[in-house]
């Protein structure tokens, strides 16, 4: 099946003997054996229930993928990827990222000896300079939050695999439907579901998906260890919000398409940073690798006062964290996702204090573009 059909039938092959069209939620936390030494399949729902599981399969499978497990959140499902690496290792790591990655790797595991290093990983030179043989990892992020850089994820995976490397990609951005980073070498392959997968802004959710058997069997290991699990009734709502995935992407780029040209040429924004753009930085390879530019744009005001001041103003867009949802949100990477980051990396990747990030929901494009005009009037003019 296509990955539209696929996604609009999520759930739908349960396996309810009652023909359910929208997968049963199994809320329960044990399950009753048949008898001694006997088993349904599942036991307790920490290692495994009905309802995740179809979740899992259905994002294993648009991933094409061996296996997916789904966490309790994209940072718990981040968790469970780096405990697969021992003290003493190193990994790379797109330097232009998340903060929450950045806050997890520092304050979190490198106390317990597994050390990040920050590399431009849309420089392949670059990350090849930074290997030596502590290196036993790379994550990558592309299009990169928030400067929406572009990496080679198949001439990256190609170098990790040659050097015995865990290749990871955070796919959120783009979701399975616009990039397969595992068809093209990526052993692992981490979503917030919170985010496309979900779509609503209404569940919390993480999801790794790898390409061999052998590494999932260890994730799904280590998540039944830490008990990081997605509750039925969350793995529901993603699978709801996963069947409507496509016709929002759709919608949602479409209007990101139209937005990001509308705003390069607005006199009060300096740039845009989208790989739907003609002239986006590695455009080419984005293309080669992906089937859609997504809805994620930032865009860059003449000063940080005139990024406030739209802020204030945007009235149909709301100012909140997070992206992926039907509706349009604006972030400050600054003081929001990226504010754990130490200055000199801030300033390096370009989350400076005029960045704004923009994450385009399904709303009427002439609604989006109004909503920004009058914000935007309130904003320094080039």
């Amino acid at each position: 099946m296509k990955d539209e059909t696929r996604v609009a039938q999520a759930g739908l092959n349960s396996g309810d003997e009652k023909g359910a069209i929208s997968a049963p939620i199994y809320q329960t936390a044990t399950f009753r054996h048949p008898g001694a030494g006997q088993s349904t399949g599942f036991d307790y729902s920490r290692t495994d229930n009905p309802t995740r599981r179809w979740l899992e399969n259905e994002v294993r499978d648009l991933e094409h993928g061996a296996d997916a497990c789904a966490f309790s959140s994209g940072m718990a499902a981040l968790t469970a990827v780096f405990f697969l690496f021992r003290s003493g290792d190193t990994v790379l790591l797109s330097e232009d990222l998340y903060g929450g990655t950045w806050r997890l790797v520092e304050e979190v595991f490198t106390p317990l000896g597994v050390r990040g290093r920050y590399i431009d990983t849309s420089d392949l030179r670059a990350v090849e300079a930074a290997y030596d043989p502590s290196v036993k990892g790379l994550l990558i992020e592309t299009p990169s939050n928030p400067g929406m850089r572009i990496s080679d994820l198949k001439a990256l995976a190609a170098f990790a695999r040659q050097r015995g490397l865990i290749s990871i990609v955070d796919n959120t951005f783009l979701s399975p439907l616009r990039q397969k980073p595992l068809d093209l070498g990526a052993d692992l392959v981490v979503h917030s579901g919170t985010k496309y997968l979900a779509g609503h802004n209404d569940t919390v959710c993480g999801l790794v998906v790898a390409r061999e058997p052998a590494l999932a069997e260890r994730v799904r290991f280590l998540q039944n260890s830490s008990g990081s699990i997605l509750g039925p009734f969350d793995a529901w709502l993603v699978m709801r919000g996963l069947k409507t995935l496509a016709v929002r992407i759709d919608r949602q780029e479409e209007n990101a398409r139209k937005l990001a040209g509308w705003l390069r040429a607005h006199p009060a924004v300096k740039a845009v940073h989208y790989p739907g753009l003609s002239d986006h930085p590695g455009k080419a390879v984005h293309d080669a690798q992906a089937s859609g530019p997504g809805a994620m744009i930032s865009f860059r005001t003449h000063d940080g006062p005139s990024a406030l001041a739209l802020i204030d103003a945007v009235k149909v867009i709301s100012y909140a964290e997070s992206l992926g949802g039907v509706e349009s949100l604006i972030t400050y990477p600054l003081t929001q996702t990226h504010a754990a980051l130490p200055e000199a990396l801030r300033l390096r990747t370009g989350v400076t204090d005029n960045l704004l990030r923009f994450s385009v929901g399904i709303e009427a494009f002439e609604d989006l573009r109004d909503d920004l005009e009058q914000a935007l009037s309130h904003c320094k003019k080039g």
